[in-house]
C-alpha cells in the first residue's frame, strides 16, 4: 500500500469520525480544490448579491427600512470577508480569487443575475433567497472544514435576520391595498423559480454531489435541501395569502412532501453560463469598483509601508 493510499484512508477515517479538517492537516488535492471553488463562490456570491439589494437602499419606503436593508447589505459585506479569509487558509490568494471573478472562471449564485423590479423584490430576496440560503448554510455549519463551519455560524445567525426582515417586508404588503399585495404576489412570481434553482442542478446532473457528501462538505444533496426549503416555504405562503406560481404544487401524503413543478434546467445553464437578465451588468459593476477602488489599496499598501518603516527606526 502506498503512503498516498494510506493517508486518504487516514483521512477518511476522520471525516467519517466527524472530526474537523484544519488547514494545516494533510487532505486530497481535490478536497483542497473542491474547498477553494465552493467557499470562494461562496464568498462571490454574498458580495455580488449587494448590488441588486443596494440599489434600493436610497429608494425604500422609509428610514426604517432604509437603516435595515443598509445593515443587511453590510452584513453581506462581512460574510464575503470571513469567506474570503477561510478560502485563504487553502493557499490561495484574495487577489487570485477576485481576478477569477471579474474573468468569469469564478461563478456565483445565479439568483443574483435577476433584477430587482419594485421594493417588494427586497423583500422576496429576504424571504426566499435568505430563506434558500439559510437551508443550505445551517448545513455548512457542520461542514468537515473547520474554518469554514466556523464562518458559517455567525453568518446564519445573520442570514435569519435577513430571511426575517424580507418576510416582515412581505407581509405589509401582502396584508396592505390591493395594489400592493399585487406586488407581492409579482414579485414571488419572480423570484420562486430562481430561488429552487440556487441549490444548484439535480442531483443526477451536479458531478461535485457524491464526493462532497462523502466528504461532509455537504451534509445533503441539492434536491434533498430544494425539497425542505419548498416544504418550509409553502405555508409561509399561504400564511401571506400569497399564490406559489406552480399550478403542479400539492401535497403528497404518502411522501409527507409537497409535489412541485420541474424547473426550467435550459433557463438555469444560461444564466450559470453568463446569459442571464443581469450577469454582464453585476460582472461589469464588480470589476469597476476593483479598478476604482485602486488608489484606496494603493495609500493603504503605502501607509503600512510608511508605519513599518518607522516602527523600525524606533527600535534602532
Amino acid at each position: 500500500m502506498s503512503p498516498e493510499i494510506n493517508l486518504e484512508e487516514q483521512f477518511q477515517a476522520r471525516i467519517d469520525a466527524g472530526q474537523k479538517i484544519e488547514p494545516k492537516d494533510w487532505m486530497p488535492e481535490k478536497y483542497r480544490k473542491t474547498h477553494i471553488r465552493q467557499i470562494s463562490q461562496h464568498a462571490h456570491s454574498e458580495v455580488v448579491g449587494m448590488l441588486p439589494e443596494g440599489n434600493w437602499i436610497t429608494r425604500a419606503p422609509s428610514l426604517r427600512r432604509k437603516v435595515g436593508l443598509l445593515a443587511k447589505v453590510q452584513d453581506e459585506a462581512g460574510h464575503g470577508l470571513y469567506l474570503y479569509s477561510a478560502a485563504e487558509t487553502l493557499g490561495i490568494s484574495r487577489d487570485e480569487m477576485y481576478e477569477q471573478l471579474h474573468t468569469g472562471k469564478a461563478k456565483y449564485s445565479s439568483i443574483f443575475n435577476y433584477p430587482t423590479l419594485s421594493w417588494a423584490d427586497i423583500g422576496a430576496i429576504g424571504w426566499l433567497v435568505d430563506g434558500a440560503a439559510i437551508i443550505n448554510q445551517v448545513m455548512l455549519t457542520r461542514t468537515s472544514f473547520g474554518p469554514y463551519a466556523r464562518a458559517m455560524v455567525r453568518i446564519c445567525k445573520e442570514e435569519s435576520f435577513h430571511q426575517r426582515q424580507g418576510y416582515e417586508i412581505m407581509l405589509g404588503l401582502a396584508k396592505g391595498t390591493p395594489e400592493q399585495k399585487e406586488m407581492a404576489q409579482d414579485a414571488l412570481n419572480r423570484f420562486w423559480w430562481p430561488s429552487l434553482m440556487m441549490f444548484g442542478p439535480r442531483d443526477e446532473d451536479s458531478p461535485n454531489t457524491a464526493q462532497s457528501v462523502k466528504w461532509k462538505i455537504k451534509r445533503k444533496t441539492n434536491d434533498e435541501l430544494r425539497q425542505q426549503f419548498v416544504d418550509i416555504t409553502v405555508p409561509q405562503a399561504e400564511f401571506l395569502g400569497l399564490s406559489i406560481p406552480d399550478p403542479t404544487l400539492q401535497w403528497n401524503e404518502e411522501r409527507g412532501h409537497y409535489d412541485f413543478g420541474e424547473i426550467d434546467w435550459n433557463e438555469f445553464w444560461q444564466v450559470v453560463k453568463g446569459n442571464g437578465p443581469c450577469n454582464k451588468e453585476r460582472l461589469a459593476a464588480r470589476v469597476d469598483a476593483w479598478e476604482e477602488g485602486a488608489w484606496v489599496r494603493d495609500a493603504a499598501m503605502a501607509y503600512a509601508e510608511w508605519k513599518e518603516k518607522e516602527k523600525i527606526k524606533k527600535a534602532v
